[in-house]
């Protein structure tokens, strides 16, 4: 190989490098959205379709959720759908097999779809205090003094 076959290498490589920006990934964004009538449906679904890169729109009226696909990117999408006056957040539940303490104030939710509960941080967790550290050692099996208590 000589200097015009690595000169001609060289140029088939930059010819090639696409100039521009990188494609966006396919993207799904989950919405809560309060939504009372078909109307409301309509209005959520008919402005989030007119966002630049949206494929799809699926609107689920009982869990008051609308599930956006497309190459959009969510914050644009949250946007659009808080331009239409109604309450809008991005779709705060899980299920509880993925919450370490499904339970805990924080993750418990009345309103939550059936075997859901919100995403919590995992520093929300039960914390012991030296306080209930001492109860559990006063009825310990370990303790010998434990029945005097009792």
């Amino acid at each position: 190989m000589g200097v015009a076959g690595t000169l001609e290498y060289f140029s088939d490589l930059l010819s090639n490098v696409k100039k521009g920006k990188k494609r966006k990934q396919m993207q799904t964004v989950a919405l809560k959205v309060r939504m009372d009538c078909e109307g409301c449906e309509r209005k959520i679904k008919s402005v989030l379709s007119g966002v630049k890169g949206v494929k799809s729109v699926d609107v689920d009226m009982k869990q008051q959720k609308v599930t956006v696909t497309g190459y959009a990117e969510p914050k644009k999408v949250l946007k659009a759908a808080q331009s239409t006056k109604k309450k809008v957040e991005m779709w705060p539940y899980v299920p509880y097999t993925l919450v370490a303490n499904p339970y805990v104030s924080q993750a418990y939710d009345k309103k939550a779809p059936a075997n859901h509960v919100r995403a919590v941080p995992v520093t929300a967790t039960i914390s012991e205090t030296t306080m209930d550290d001492n109860y559990t050692n006063m009825f310990s099996d370990d303790n010998p003094n434990a029945c005097s208590i009792m």
